[in-house]
């Protein structure tokens, strides 16, 4: 979840060159008490993939009754953070006083700008029986001339975000432009994210970006002689015209946009000055961020 910065060691590896993938990053897994957060980005090798600079995946993890999310209020600045779900329910409380649960297919999108704070737990409904939750969430960094924009919250219902199968493979274009579909959730540069569920044995020839990385949330992939297990990310090259084939029933995320110049990022804080990072920090631990209403007793400390 987005409390956990602090990143996890990953292993990289250089892909065959193919022209298609140019890395492979492995992601180790974490045992948070119950609950598993593989941190895919950043890496020593890969900071960002356009815009993206932060791609964790949740779960799939099983809760029983009594058990769940429990984020405690926390703060960002200078970035985006877009949730999305496959399986459960988060609920969502931010600095602005919006209070929302997000639910399989639906977007979640909080701008920090110049600074917002937020928590994710459960409603008590979730909380009181055996569940799962399953998802990816990601960050976006802003650009430097947006990066202390007004802090702002969006959610955008599952029925909002557009669909279509191409060659007979459902596909949800999250963020962006692909397949003749354009996405109503903001953007801040160009930036693709897309979600599809593959059945073994089906191709997809995947949408340009000048910067790609493909992630496999579920089952295993093949592009061109390149094979990409399960919970791995493939960094791909400039190839147009990119085709996968599904070894297994296989979900995959792939994201991407126009680079972006280096970013500092330390605990939640993503900023292009190293000095704003820092003037973050100290307004953390000074208590100059707003609160959270309903949720103003509890707080993430400033990492030592």
């Amino acid at each position: 979840m987005s409390n956990l910065t602090r990143s996890l060691a990953l292993e990289c590896t250089v892909a065959p060159s193919c022209g298609a993938v140019e890395l492979l990053i492995q992601p180790r897994e974490k045992d948070l008490g119950g609950f598993s957060v593989r941190r895919v980005l950043p890496t020593k090798e890969r900071q960002m993939v356009g815009p993206w600079i932060f791609f964790d995946h949740m779960g799939p993890a099983q809760f029983k009754a009594g058990d769940g999310i429990n984020v405690r209020p926390h703060p960002h600045i200078n970035l985006a953070t877009v949730t999305y779900l496959f399986e459960g329910e988060i609920l969502h409380r931010d600095s602005l006083g919006n209070l929302q649960a997000i639910r399989p297919g639906d977007i979640n999108l909080m701008v920090a700008g110049k600074g917002i704070v937020h928590s994710e737990r459960e409603r008590p409904e979730v909380t009181a029986s055996d569940h799962t939750l399953h998802g990816l969430q990601l960050w976006l960094a802003l650009p430097e001339t947006k990066e202390e924009i007004d802090p702002a919250f969006t959610h955008y219902p599952s029925e909002m975000i557009p669909a279509k199968e191409v060659d007979g493979v459902p596909v949800r274009v999250i963020m962006g432009s692909a397949y003749g579909l354009t996405s109503p959730v903001d953007v801040f540069a160009d930036t693709l994210y897309i979600e599809a569920h593959l059945q073994q044995g089906q191709t997809l020839t995947l949408p340009h970006a000048e910067e790609r990385a493909l992630y496999v949330a579920q089952g295993s992939l093949g592009a061109r002689d390149v094979d990409i297990p399960q919970f791995t990310m493939a960094v791909l090259g400039p190839d147009h015209g990119v085709q996968i084939l599904a070894k297994e029933e296989t979900r995959i995320a792939l994201i991407g946009g126009e680079p972006f110049s280096p970013r500092h990022m330390e605990w939640n804080f993503v900023s292009s000055r190293a000095e704003r990072i820092e003037q973050a920090k100290s307004d953390w631990k000074a208590g100059r961020f707003p609160v959270v209403p309903g949720d103003e007793t509890e707080f993430i400390p400033l990492p030592d």
